[in-house]
């Protein structure tokens, strides 16, 4: 899989308080795009899954034909909003079943980052957060993975612990899968992040200002 350097997220609990925060959304995915971004996802932790949807819909209609959606923690709500793909954290339900359960779903989507292997069909990213859930994932059926806390971070609550550079660097050694690297990740820190070995960096709050001048930055950057 081919994946692009930069890997946005879009929080939902950043526009929590907006009149609407689907639209919101929304209108801050097609400035990520404007910048330049070819992947986004979509996260949702507070647990209401009308909205959830809701905005996974609004946030296809967005990207379609323009950038690989990827949703966070829900295969069946990937399904239903006709996304590329899932991100499954250590809790949710295992890349095994989400393969199983993707089997024969198609998407229309038309964008060109997925790959054939191990699913011609739909993309699945798994988190990790040391050394020993990195080398577990390599039996995975996975399409890539990724890695972090790199850096402290707000954007979740109680997060694992801090892996530094040093700890992209040992799961780079350690996978020969895509990696993403995430957590705090920032434009002053993100090509040091790159050169210890990961593919892609995940960033929400670098992001919030001005997002489609932070993503040029960020490619500028990243390369």
């Amino acid at each position: 899989m081919n994946l692009p350097r930069l890997y946005p997220i879009i929080d939902l609990a950043c526009f929590a308080a907006a009149a609407d925060p689907a639209l919101a959304a929304a209108r801050f995915a097609e400035a990520l795009l404007d910048g330049g971004a070819r992947l986004i996802q979509l996260r949702d932790k507070a647990g209401d899954m009308r909205r959830f949807l809701s905005c996974a819909r609004e946030l296809r209609r967005v990207t379609r034909g323009r950038a690989v959606f990827i949703i966070n923690d829900r295969a069946d709500l990937a399904i239903a909003a006709d996304a590329d793909g899932v991100h499954l954290g250590q809790d949710d339900l295992s890349p095994e079943a989400v393969r199983k359960i993707f089997a024969g779903v198609s998407t229309t989507s038309t964008t060109s980052i997925k790959s054939p292997s191990p699913s011609p069909e739909l993309i699945i990213g798994f988190s990790t957060h040391n050394l020993d859930q990195v080398r577990r994932a390599g039996a995975l059926p996975i399409d890539y993975l990724a890695v972090g806390p790199v850096f402290a971070t707000a954007s979740k609550a109680n997060p694992d612990p801090v892996i530094g550079l040093d700890g992209v660097r040992q799961a780079r050694a350690a996978t020969t899968r895509p990696l993403v690297a995430i957590g705090g990740i920032t434009r002053k820190n993100c090509r040091q992040v790159m050169e210890a070995g990961a593919h892609s960096v995940a960033v929400i709050s670098d992001l919030l200002d001005s997002p489609a001048k932070a993503v040029e930055q960020f490619l500028s950057i990243l390369g």
